[in-house]
């Protein structure tokens, strides 16, 4: 157990760098990565700013940590689409992913993905959910097809740039399986 001081009284947490994470999220999903220092990530886990040093270097490996942990959790969430449909359930997951969690996303393919060269665990989160998507659509140019479709559309119903009555029967409606090559 790690001991910390976040005032005259000892501090005791059991995964601080799970804690950080847990409050950096909050931050994100509330207010974007702008939101979020690692200053206000260690006073929202209760700890001291030289605590959160001591996990993450900066801003920016904090949001990486962060991002990965998002990236499995899309990842999951479209490979449970994947098994229960082909490339179409898989797309309808990936919007809806992002529509729930809106802040998640946005961190996730932000410019923090441009840097991804130097989070190297960032990058191998990332290529593993495209190689997912590349493996069911049966080629990389499929891929790309499919992600440049269902993440413009994303993007369009997070800006709000559609204005859908029904943004569930707008996803079932053109997100769909691609049609079978004679």
């Amino acid at each position: 157990m790690l001991t910390l001081s976040t005032s005259n009284r000892p501090y005791h947490h059991g995964d601080l760098r799970a804690a950080l994470l847990d409050a950096a999220d909050a931050l994100v999903e509330k207010g974007g990565d702008g939101a979020l220092s690692l200053r206000e990530a260690a006073r929202a886990a209760g700890v001291s700013a030289t605590a959160a040093y001591r996990h993450f270097a900066d801003k920016e490996a904090l949001l990486a940590a962060l991002a990965v942990r998002h990236f499995r959790d899309f990842g999951a969430a479209l490979a449970d689409a994947g098994a229960q449909g082909g490339l179409g359930a898989r797309g309808r997951a990936y919007v809806r992913f992002a529509l729930a969690r809106p802040g998640r996303f946005r961190l996730m393919f932000g410019g923090l993905l441009a840097r991804a060269e130097a989070h190297p665990e960032l990058r191998a989160a990332s290529r593993a959910t495209f190689d997912a998507l590349s493996g069911v659509a049966g080629s990389e140019d499929g891929a790309l097809r499919a992600w440049a479709f269902v993440h413009g559309l994303t993007h369009l119903l997070l800006d709000g740039a559609l204005h859908e009555a029904d943004t569930e029967a707008l996803i079932a409606r053109l997100v769909i399986d691609p049609p079978a090559r004679a």
